[in-house]
Formats: C-alpha cells, structure tokens, sequence
C-alpha cells in the first residue's frame, strides 16, 4: 500500500518546516502543506480534473510546484512541468503529444502561454495566481478536509509524473513516471545516500528536470528534512543561502558547481554544515573535484537518468579520492551491469553499454511503445551509456554510446579526450566530436571555451593532447567558441555541434 506522503508527515512532523520560499521569505509546515495540497485538490477537480488527466506548469520553482503534485496525486492525476526554455514551437509540440486538460502558468509565462499552439489539444489555460488563491485560505480555516472522493492512498502503477527528456540526441520523449517509482527512487536515495530527517538543501535545479524533483526534493520530504527553494541559479546567492541555513546537502551538475567555484564569495562562505555534495547530469571534469576537496567537502560524482531513478549509483565518502571519476555501486534496490553489442556481460575493465533494473525504473515512453519497447528489455533499461567496472565493482561512466566514434579501428572516447582538455590552464569548456575523414572513417573535432583573460592556440592544446593521449585520440581540429550550447539541466548538446 502507498501512502500519501504528506498525509503521514502531517500526522508525524506536522510542526517540521517542509519548505523553504528564498526568493519571498516564506516557510510552510508540513501541516500547512498538506492542508494546501488538499484545497488545492479540490480547487482542481471542480475543474473537471480527474484521474489520468495531465495538468502542466509553465513558470519557475515555486512551492505551489510541489502543492500541485501532491494535490494531482490525491486525483490520480498527471502533473507535467513544462520547461520554460523551450520555443513556443517546442512547447507546442509538448503539448500536442501530451493533450494536458489544464495549463497553468505564470505571469511572467502570460505572454508565452497566449501564442502557444494548445486549442487542438483541447488545454484550458489558467492563470497560476489563481490555483495558489485557491490553495491560501486564512490561517483559521487551514485544515485538512481529507475530502470524498480523494485519493490518499494511490495505485503504485499510476503515473504520478510525465517529463519530457532533455532531447539532447534527439526529440524530446515523455517519460512516465509511477507513485512506484517516485517513492522506491527515494526509498533508495534515504538508505544509499544516508538522508536525515535533519538534512537541509538548497534546491537550485528546475523542476522540470527530474534533478530537480527527484534527487533530493522527494526524498527529503519523504524523510521529514527542509527544502529551501530558490527562484533560479544564482551562485552568489546559493553561497549564502547554504550558509544562511546551514544546508547539509547540495546537489547541482558540474557547470553550476564550476560557477559557484568561480565565484568571488567561494573561498570565504561557511560551507562547514554541508555532508553531502553530489554532481550529476553530465561527466565532471577532474578539476572541479579538486576546488571542493580543497574546501574539505566529500564532492562526488552521482549517476541518473529521467528513466530510472535518477539516483542509480552511491559512492562511500572513504574512497572518493581513491575512486575519482566513479559513481559508485548500484544503490540498495537496484542491480547494474556492463554488457556488450551481443547482451552478454563484459569482464571487469571491460567497456559495455549500462544496464540497470530495479523498483526504480520508468513505466514507458508516453504514447511511443516503439521507444519503450526500444529501451525496456527484460525487466532491465538500456541507458545508452557507456560504463566500465573495476575489479572491486565500482562503476565508472565512459561516455554516451552515441558519442564515441571509431578512428582507424580504434574506439575513441570522447569524454575521456575532454577530461585532458580541462586540464590545460586556458580551457573552461570542451565537447569532442566525431567528423568524416577520408582515411581514418572519423576523426575527432574539439570544440572550446577559454577562461576569460587567458589565450591558447589551436595547436597547443593538439600538442596537450598529445602528451597525455594515444595518437588516435587526439583531436586533428580545435575549434574556440564563445559558449557551448546547453540543455536546461547544463548538459552539452553534441547534436548542435553535429548540426553546425
């Protein structure tokens, strides 16, 4: 039987502090929580939602975001955050695949939301204002109606959740989401990862991207912690913000750590309360580790995809600078392995495509049975990356199995060319590409960002390269950008180089 979090946390912890609003000073119970869910709920159904229904967000972190899904679970209803990066073409298309009976946005999203392409999915747009009206009654009246008709205990395989996939090799998919997964995804991430009721984080990651829903948000409201929710990315203004609440966790992807580091408060904030400092999305560059080590803090490298999880892999503090790079072993309720084209299980220090079985998984493809027919295999995901396991099973991600390429034979790794990139001095930025060559089939093209105030030529950093890299790994071009381009959850987009 699945519970409804908030309504035993309620019961529990109901003077906990659930949340956290940075950005206007606000702080919610998880009484009041629950009890705004519950009026939201019924704000929701007297607007004909009801069960399977999906209802989308266009606007940025907020509490009314985690409101709504908990509202949306006691309808059995689909919550969908819509990325509001996106091309009003792009959402469009989101909303044609997904037909939301509802979308909510918010007033700086007012604008957008007027021009998107939504009457043949028959989506009725409301004002976000008015959903968080309906979810605020006096403070005298803010009681849990636990209301007829509610779903406080819903089914395991319902679909909570419907993200799209960041689209970074293609177009962007739904994935769907289960009670199922959500709950064992924090059930693996409370006893992997050690999470406390005491635990406290600052939550800078969107909640359109499964990082920022499910790494840490859920799995410390399930735990009893204090999520404390910031607007947007600012690195000045997370410093502080860590320090002003003596947050014990935090969690952002490489580019956004490589930010804070940057930043000019890096050295003097108070960054002592933090236990746990995880990055994901996208392989991390080794210099990176260095600045947090250097600031006395267990920085790791966690593994996930929207697809299962995210949290797959927990690495113990004791071996991180002996195990550097790896992500660890398969978290408590899942299991993990490397196999090769044929399915078959590599040798240790072998490399082999990433698979992954589990409570944890994803339930499907939204409407695309081919891709999850593609992707579900037996009970076990195909990530589509590239891992390696050494002899004591700890894992190491490679690459993306659509990003190496073959020169003269030879497997080459792009992740690995770029990792001895970031060592140069000059370098901020690097993504490896293949291109045709006439002789060797492909070759690879490194495109780079410099730091500011710093200067390489081409053939210096090809000369790096070859100094720490095999012949055919080294990149034959250097191309110097301004930015490289970024998904919303700061993954480089390879295709786009591809494209140019």
């Amino acid at each position: 039987m699945f519970n409804d979090w908030l309504v035993k946390r309620s019961e529990i912890s109901p003077n906990k502090t659930a949340l956290i609003d940075a950005d206007n000073n606000e702080e919610l119970t998880y009484h009041e929580l629950n009890c705004r869910a519950d009026q939201l709920a019924e704000y929701l159904r007297s607007l004909g939602l009801s069960r399977g229904d999906r209802l989308a967000i266009l606007d940025y972190n907020s509490p009314l975001h985690l409101v709504l899904m908990f509202a949306l679970s006691r309808l059995e209803a689909i919550f969908l955050p819509l990325n509001f990066r996106l091309s009003p073409a792009e959402l469009s298309g989101i909303l044609k695949d997904s037909t939301p009976k509802l979308l909510l946005f918010g007033s700086e999203w007012a604008d957008t939301a007027e021009i998107l392409d939504y009457e043949k999915s028959g989506t009725r747009l409301i004002p976000l204002a008015d959903a968080l009206n309906a979810s605020q009654e006096s403070p005298e009246s803010l009681t849990s109606k636990s209301a007829p008709g509610l779903q406080y205990n819903p089914d395991p395989e319902s679909t909570w959740l419907l993200m799209y996939t960041g689209g970074t090799t293609g177009s962007p998919k739904g994935a769907m989401l289960s009670h199922r997964m959500v709950t064992w995804n924090a059930l693996n991430t409370i006893i992997s990862w050690g999470v406390r009721p005491d635990d406290r984080i600052v939550m800078a990651m969107p909640f359109f991207h499964t990082g920022g829903i499910n790494v840490f948000t859920l799995p410390l409201l399930k735990m009893g912690g204090t999520v404390i929710l910031m607007k947007s990315f600012d690195p000045d203004r997370y410093l502080e913000l860590t320090e002003q609440y003596n947050a014990t966790i935090t969690f952002m992807v490489p580019t956004m750590y490589q930010l804070m580091a940057n930043s000019e408060h890096f050295s003097d904030t108070d960054l002592s309360s933090v236990r746990i400092c995880i990055t994901g999305g996208s392989p991390c560059p080794e210099s990176i580790y260095h600045r947090y080590w250097e600031r006395g803090l267990p920085f790791k490298q966690g593994y996930g995809l929207t697809e299962a999880g995210p949290n797959c892999f927990a690495l113990d503090d004791e071996v991180i600078k002996e195990k550097i790079g790896s992500v660890g072993k398969a978290v408590f309720y899942a299991r993990a392995k490397a196999v090769n084209d044929e399915g078959h299980e590599v040798q240790p220090g072998k490399i082999g495509e990433l698979l992954i079985s589990g409570p944890h998984l994803f339930s499907g493809y939204w409407q695309n049975r081919k891709a999850t027919a593609d992707t579900l295999i037996d009970g076990w995901l195909h990530t589509g990356d590239l891992v390696r396991r050494d002899h004591e099973g700890f894992f190491y991600i490679v690459d993306r199995k659509k990003d190496m390429f073959i020169s003269g034979g030879e497997n080459v790794y792009p992740f690995e060319v770029e990792s001895v990139l970031y060592r140069h001095p000059a370098v901020a930025e690097a993504a490896v590409i293949g291109i045709p060559h006439e002789k060797w089939g492909e070759v690879g093209r490194a495109y780079v960002v410099l730091h500011k105030g710093k200067a390489a030529e081409p053939d210096q950093l090809i000369e790096h390269c070859k100094a720490n890299l095999a012949r055919y790994k080294v990149p034959k071009e250097i191309v110097f950008l301004e930015s490289l381009p970024k998904s919303p959850a700061g993954k480089i987009i390879k295709r786009e180089l591809s494209e140019q």
